[in-house]
């Protein structure tokens, strides 16, 4: 049995966390910064970096004190290397590379994104490869097939803007407050999804993917309109995303060969509507249903443990000159999607 310390600050949470090889979380912390980009509406990448630079250390001192272990008794350290707000990323990872120099510890270098993949697996021990996955979040709206670690295919992605960042700035317009996509889904439920006719992007087109720029743009006209009530349009903006969400996966079920599961994962996995659509389709379907728990849904430090663990399991250590990423897709070979801007 191993012992993975990790360590994720690829945004605006940084966290540490505890986990063995058998799936066992034995501590997890995060620090939040909630306070500090509330003002701006949304994350700001230098608030975010020097946060984390004044939380990693103490964050993972603590972990370390709640299982009641030292350095020396730890395996192996896992550190995000990207995707991500590149300042944050690259205090993560020298964190890491740090301990893991000082302890003599072998580094694993964890794509974020894989973190996102596998955290199913630390809780559902039953979910074996292949599986169909929903990578839903703030930056990142896919589709991939799950061979195994670090084999995956991309089927889809967004062309434009990720279904968390529509959630983001719908709260935004709306004047909700932040995090957006709590504060859409708390506001949704007062109101009537039905009320608000929203467009539900490339919903029925033969290849799976996402757009959510024109979704955002119609929020906008309904909202300046002055004809509903923000209950009304958070609702409907949320019924609109999932729609969309279902029936892009759906069209990738039919594409895709020798997935047993439907697994969703990601920050937007932790809406109780998404998850609920997203089952019933798995159940229409004939696919087993994977969700994990709503604290490993956003970004937290034992997703990036067990993909260590997942990875360390396989001999899969990195060198000390491992660099930090700003973008780095799970699936290199992926074709861009057409149509597709900058960000997809």
């Amino acid at each position: 049995m191993a012992l993975i310390l990790g360590i994720e600050s690829s945004c605006d949470e940084t966290a540490a966390a505890l986990v063995t090889s058998d799936g066992r979380v034995l501590a997890h912390r995060l620090a939040g910064q909630e306070d500090a980009h509330r003002p701006f509406g949304g994350v700001v990448p230098e608030i975010a970096a020097r946060a984390h630079v004044e939380m990693a250390t103490p964050l993972v001192a603590a972990v370390l004190a709640d299982a009641g272990v030292t350095l020396d008794k730890v395996d192996a350290i896992a550190a995000t290397a990207g995707p991500g707000l590149i300042g944050g990323v690259m205090v993560g990872l020298i964190t890491g590379k740090a301990l893991a120099h000082a302890a003599g510890k072998p580094l694993i270098a964890v794509n974020h994104l894989e973190g996102h993949a596998l955290s199913p697996r630390l809780v559902d021990r039953d979910l074996a490869f292949p599986y169909l996955l929903l990578l839903v979040s703030g930056g990142h709206c896919q589709l991939l097939l799950v061979k195994g670690v670090g084999d995956y295919r991309r089927l889809a992605t967004t062309i434009d803007d990720a279904a968390g960042e529509a959630f983001d700035k719908t709260a935004k317009l709306l004047g909700l407050g932040f995090p957006g996509g709590p504060a859409v889904e708390r506001t949704a439920l007062e109101g009537d999804p039905r009320a608000v006719p929203l467009p539900r992007p490339l919903v029925g087109s033969g290849e799976p993917h996402f757009s959510f720029a024109g979704l955002k743009s119609a929020v906008l006209r309904a909202r300046d309109a002055g004809l509903y009530r923000p209950e009304d349009i958070a609702a409907s903006f949320q019924q609109a995303v999932v729609d969309c969400l279902i029936d892009r996966t759906a069209r990738a079920i039919t594409i895709v060969e020798g997935a047993t599961a439907l697994v969703v994962a990601g920050g937007v996995a932790a809406n109780e509507a998404v998850r609920g659509g997203l089952a019933a389709l798995a159940g229409r379907s004939g696919l087993r249903f994977s969700a994990p728990p709503l604290w490993l849904c956003t970004d937290n430090g034992a997703m990036i443990a067990w993909a260590g663990a997942e990875r360390f399991a396989l001999g899969l250590i990195d060198d000390m000159d491992v660099p930090a990423r700003a973008r780095w897709p799970l699936d290199p070979n992926a074709e861009k999607a057409r149509g597709a801007g900058v960000k997809a």
